[in-house]
């Protein structure tokens, strides 16, 4: 049965456990991979990786060159950076918080990647869970989010938020819960070739 319709997994808050982003991350890149670090605690050791090194070496040097200019045509009215939100069940640091004229907020996010013509799941659904965030903390309406693509020249994509986006992000976290707190063994990624790069990949198909 899927997990999306374990009732309940729907109603669980899990008060000692809260999701991050991070989760939601590694749960769209594989399952197995939120299950081998957070129910087995076999750490990613993910610093030692280039692209995470070299993402986090110029994140604060893009930050600062801030492209006001950019924001200036979305209507952007204020900002917030660096702000830490939680609600139940759910935490996380939103890089910026951007009020909008039209009475809405939106989540900005940057990412040390290039833009190759469209927006990555993952990449949309780290918005959509900084709009959950954003909406339970300052109850205003996210429907849009943008993502800063630095090796693109700081190129800024708008990315739509929909209500369907939210209900998916909410089977996502029932499905972390399930995984996390039941220690259940989920499917691996239907896209192989992801597990090239998965440092789980030498114990993933082992008997557990």
């Amino acid at each position: 049965m899927d997990s999306r319709t374990d009732h309940n997994d729907t109603e669980s808050t899990d008060s000692d456990f809260s999701v991050t982003a991070t989760h939601i991350l590694e749960y769209l890149f594989c399952p197995r991979f939120t299950y081998f670090e957070e129910v087995l605690d076999i750490p990613e050791r993910q610093g030692k990786r280039f692209k995470v090194q070299k993402g986090r070496e110029i994140h604060e040097e893009v930050r600062k060159q801030n492209p006001d200019y950019l924001r200036k045509k979305f209507g952007v009215k204020d900002k917030k950076s660096d702000v830490y939100l939680s609600a139940t069940g759910i935490r996380g640091i939103v890089d910026e918080v951007l009020f909008l004229d039209e009475g809405t907020a939106a989540p900005l996010d940057y990412k040390y990647a290039e833009y190759k013509e469209r927006s990555f799941k993952n990449h949309r659904f780290q918005l959509v869970f900084y709009g959950r965030l954003i909406q339970e903390n300052y109850d205003v309406p996210v429907r849009k989010g943008f993502l800063v693509y630095t090796r693109s020249r700081n190129k800024l994509v708008e990315v739509a938020i929909t209500e369907k986006m939210y209900a998916e992000l909410d089977g996502i976290i029932r499905d972390l819960r399930r995984i996390i707190r039941r220690g259940f063994y989920p499917e691996p990624t239907k896209y192989r070739a992801r597990c090239g790069d998965c440092c789980y990949r030498n114990i993933c198909e082992q008997v557990i």
